[in-house]
């Protein structure tokens, strides 16, 4: 009777652990399940970070210009709506009028400011009030005794230009830009000047979207 009363009980017992063990590898199996879901979803989290990441942003453009007889207005308009940037004009306290452009007069205003590096006449007007979220900045400018008017020279010490890609563009009736955009390099620190490049007041849309085209910036022009 005992004998067979401890056989039940060696049953029961083998029953319970067998049960036991099986329980055991579902949860496991449950568990690795859950695991291998887990690394899906950050992988795929991973992903759509990255192509957010990846994202490429137009940079931010501002033509400035100075323009005292309207032939660089003209050209700095034109760049600005082929690129769709930002317009500003470079306006003086004080207009210059004809006398002071006579060029022929050594006592002219403009004479005395081309003879006079130090010369910084004063600006007018609003100032470009979120300069840093610019990424390029053109510059454009009349050749005035073969340089940029001394007001460019005021508004490039006016402003952190570090970081920033400067292309400088002039008018003028025969001379080329020569020395004028390096001048104004020095002016700055840590910016990166592309070379420029001269315009007759009556260039064509097609001339200047060729050149706009053929810089080496993330731009497009149409």
């Amino acid at each position: 009777m005992k004998k067979y009363f401890l056989g039940i009980v060696a049953l029961v017992l083998l029953f319970a652990l067998t049960s036991c063990a099986g329980s055991d590898q579902n949860d496991t199996s449950t568990s690795s399940q859950g695991n291998d879901n887990v690394q899906t979803g950050n992988s795929l989290s991973t992903e759509a970070e990255n192509g957010d990441s990846a994202e490429s942003t137009e940079p931010e453009i501002l033509v400035a210009y100075f323009s005292a007889t309207n032939n660089t207005a003209g050209i700095a308009a034109d760049i600005a709506e082929s690129l769709d940037a930002d317009l500003y004009a470079i306006t003086p306290a004080e207009a210059y009028t004809a006398a002071d452009l006579d060029y022929n007069n050594d006592n002219s205003r403009t004479s005395i400011e081309m003879n006079d590096p130090d010369s910084r006449p004063a600006i007018g007007g609003d100032s470009v009030e979120n300069m840093a979220d610019y990424n390029i900045v053109f510059i454009g400018y009349p050749i005035w005794w073969g340089q940029a008017p001394r007001i460019i020279s005021s508004f490039m010490e006016s402003y952190d230009f570090s970081g920033k890609t400067i292309v400088p563009f002039c008018t003028s009736g025969s001379s080329d830009i020569g020395s004028s955009a390096a001048n104004l390099q020095t002016l700055t620190v840590d910016a990166v000047w592309l070379a420029g490049q001269r315009f007759s007041s009556n260039a064509s849309h097609d001339s200047i979207v060729e050149w706009l085209n053929s810089l080496a910036i993330n731009v497009s022009a149409e």
